[in-house]
């Protein structure tokens, strides 16, 4: 019962001032009822089962994303394109991500990794964590019985050989191979395949071969012996870089015994390689052609091909042409393609734009972190993204993105755990990231740094959930 001083009092400012506002009694409620009440702050995730990437921004939910789980209805391509400016934490994003899909059983990941300082890659540590031997491609080692891969190996088939040694040489010329450069090349094939059988036959063959054709091929095509042996010089001098060139040692020799195509996690190390030099598009050509004829099989594993620096495959023609007759071929055995490229207009407005677009158009996945504007609007019209999402690009911090999956659209916080961010972190993404971000960035960085290390918590408990054992987790 009110006492009469409380009466007397809203007696009073009643009035004054109208009738009092009556105090609204709660109501009790379940949440699918209470739901209808407010609007939608973000568009739906894309399940629950797979790896997961950190939180969504705009709702502050999990965001999961597994190209296996989801391929199908979902996603038409398990293929991946990462986008986006230095020191943003695709690098982070990277590592991360092949960490966590590890702890499945029947994951297997290969990285081309072909940036690094202090004479190893950048994924060096997370191979020595795992205790993995990087495949390290360098012509000083090579020389010194380093690492060698054979474009002539016995486990590629004899017409992935001569597609290969097509490759190669297109590369290096910058040009296709004529009918009769492509004849001496595919008479000069055939008979080192025909006549080497107690060894490897390996590229020097060749290129004695081309130099010194048999009377056999001419009279075979009823054309002069010397005629064989001028259409077949210039593809001699290409190959012969890769005998006694710049690329000595890494290919003219039979493949080195003891690679581990079986280790959950490849790297093949390619810092030592002069990252604008035509040597690295034709060591992705061999390395691609290599693992598409040694690695992928229909064992009902699935695997991942990251690529670093990709750029050096979309921009050339030929090693496109080689790629995207690969990812087509992968798909079919489970193979999630994952291309790192800086800035989409190296490719785009390069000499191979039309294998670009296809390549891009395989990629259900693009992942973009921060741009300049005038790039961003270049990369939402290439990959038709939403005006308010090319709009955000610009000022996203580091470790935020946005997400594109076949169309469902999404900005998204990367999250590290603690365990992992000694591996992630080296001192080049560190060197990396101080030059590119100014003292407001670190500040702001430090104070959200808490709240992070919590949201990070949720990550650890959700890795902690699965031990990879279960095959109704893993599509």
């Amino acid at each position: 019962m009110r006492d009469p001083l409380s009466v007397l009092t809203d007696a009073f400012t009643s009035f004054l001032f109208g009738k009092v506002e009556t105090t609204r009694l709660p109501v009790r409620t379940s949440t699918g009822q209470a739901q209808a009440v407010y609007l939608p702050t973000a568009a739906p995730g894309l399940g629950d089962s797979g790896v997961i990437i950190g939180r969504e921004v705009y709702s502050g939910k999990g965001y999961i994303y597994d190209p296996f789980q989801l391929y199908g209805q979902q996603l038409p391509a398990p293929h991946w394109l990462v986008l986006g400016e230095s020191g943003n934490g695709k690098s982070a994003l990277e590592k991360t991500y092949v960490l966590r899909q590890l702890r499945f059983r029947d994951r297997q990941v290969v990285v081309l990794d072909a940036q690094g300082e202090d004479g190893v890659g950048e994924w060096n540590l997370i191979a020595e964590e795992l205790g993995i031997t990087p495949i390290r491609l360098d012509p000083m080692a090579a020389l010194d019985h380093g690492i060698r891969l054979n474009p002539l190996d016995p486990a590629i088939t004899t017409t992935g050989q001569l597609a290969l040694l097509r490759t190669i040489i297109e590369v290096a010329m910058g040009h296709g191979l004529d009918e009769r450069s492509g004849f001496a090349l595919k008479v000069a094939h055939a008979y080192v395949n025909e006549t080497i059988v107690e060894r490897q036959p390996i590229l020097t063959d060749i290129v004695e071969q081309l130099r010194h054709p048999e009377p056999e091929s001419a009279e075979a095509m009823n054309v002069d012996i010397e005629d064989v042996r001028a259409w077949g010089l210039d593809v001699a001098l290409v190959l012969d870089r890769l005998v006694d060139g710049d690329l000595r040692g890494m290919f003219d020799g039979p493949t080195t015994v003891g690679i581990d195509l079986d280790a959950p996690l490849i790297v093949f190390d390619l810092s030592h390689i002069d990252r604008n030099s035509i040597a690295m598009p034709i060591l992705m050509a061999i390395v691609g052609v290599w693992l598409e004829h040694t690695w992928i099989r229909p064992d009902r594993k699935k695997r991942i091909f990251l690529v670093e620096e990709a750029w050096h495959i979309i921009n050339s023609p030929f090693v496109a042409q080689l790629f995207q007759r690969l990812l087509k071929f992968g798909r079919r055995l489970g193979l999630s393609f994952v291309a790192v490229v800086h800035h989409l207009s190296d490719v785009v407005d390069g000499a191979a734009a039309k294998e670009a677009a296809a390549i891009l158009k395989m990629a259900s996945t693009r992942t973009i972190y921060a741009q300049k504007a005038d790039e961003a609007r270049s990369t939402g019209r290439v990959l038709g993204l939403p005006r308010w999402a090319v709009e955000i690009i610009p000022t996203l911090t580091p470790g935020i993105a946005v997400w594109d999956v076949n169309g469902n659209v999404q900005v998204v916080k990367h999250l590290i755990t603690e365990t992992e961010r000694p591996l992630v972190f080296t001192d080049r993404a560190m060197t990396e990231s101080s030059a590119d971000r100014d003292l407001a960035d670190d500040a702001l960085r430090a104070a959200e740094l808490e709240a992070e290390e919590r949201a990070a918590a949720f990550v650890e408990q959700h890795l902690s959930d699965y031990d990879g054992s279960s095959e109704s987790t893993v599509a």
